[in-house]
């Protein structure tokens, strides 16, 4: 799975990410909201937490399909963008709080989204917080979007700017790689069920190169070795950007399940 960084508190990681984030992280297919409609129970009438919504990407979807979106958030910044970007969504109220301890009032959740996020939460505790605020026979949906590593040169090559300048990459990946025994342990049981929707993401220039640095093991704009990053994406993008954009392919994965 393709996840975004570690050793600072993953509460804070993001922090002087927002901008590369709201501009140049991928979206979630519409397919998705099909999967949550059809298997997870969404409907008009639900009251959906989006835990660890970041800015608002999969939430904004949500507003769109359920009667109300909590967006669980913890890091500031994200959250205040969330709230800017999603002003416009009356649905939608932003809550400052961690998945470990949402302050949602007890069993006033029909279904819970958690994308891109799982692996920052202590599993444990959240396991006991969403059994909390969910109501009976609610579910919980895992999303994330990971990003293929191989198959095209621009895939490959992105990997490797990866490799080369993040700086707890490895880690990061490590802490990202969910196990069934890991899914099997948060939902209480194994009748977990997986859906894979094929995703990507059509970049400029810019954009390309705000993809890597809003990834918070990549180096920020104080650090040594931040230009000679930049460079380094701008010429995989010249290199691989005949048309004047690059893609970067994904497959989203939807883990559901009801709790117990």
């Amino acid at each position: 799975m393709d996840s975004e960084g570690e050793s600072v508190d993953p509460k804070l990681r993001f922090t002087d990410r927002v901008t590369s984030y709201v501009k140049a992280r991928p979206g979630y297919p519409a397919e998705v909201i099909d999967v949550l409609r059809t298997n997870c129970g969404l409907t008009a009438d639900s009251v959906v937490a989006d835990i660890g919504c970041g800015t608002g990407i999969l939430s904004r979807m949500l507003c769109e399909h359920a009667h109300t979106v909590y967006g669980v958030e913890p890091n500031e910044a994200m959250r205040a963008t969330a709230q800017e970007l999603l002003a416009n969504r009356p649905n939608f109220s932003v809550v400052n709080a961690a998945a470990e301890n949402t302050t949602l009032p007890a069993t006033s959740i029909d279904l819970i989204t958690v994308a891109q996020a799982f692996h920052w939460f202590d599993q444990k505790e959240a396991r006991h917080e969403f059994m909390r605020i969910l109501k009976p026979n609610g579910f919980t949906a895992l999303i994330w979007n990971d990003r293929k590593t191989s198959g095209s040169p621009v895939a490959e090559a992105y990997e490797k700017l990866l490799m080369d300048f993040g700086t707890d990459y490895a880690e990061v990946q490590s802490r990202g790689k969910e196990t069934l025994e890991n899914f099997e342990r948060f939902f209480g049981h194994s009748q977990i069920r997986r859906a894979s929707i094929p995703n990507a993401q059509h970049l400029e220039r810019d954009a390309f190169v705000q993809r890597a640095t809003s990834a918070s093991y990549m180096p920020n704009e104080l650090h040594p070795r931040y230009r000679e990053m930049v460079a380094a994406a701008q010429q995989i993008f010249d290199e691989n950007g005949g048309g004047g954009s690059v893609t970067l392919e994904y497959d989203t994965n939807i883990y559901y399940a009801q709790m117990s």
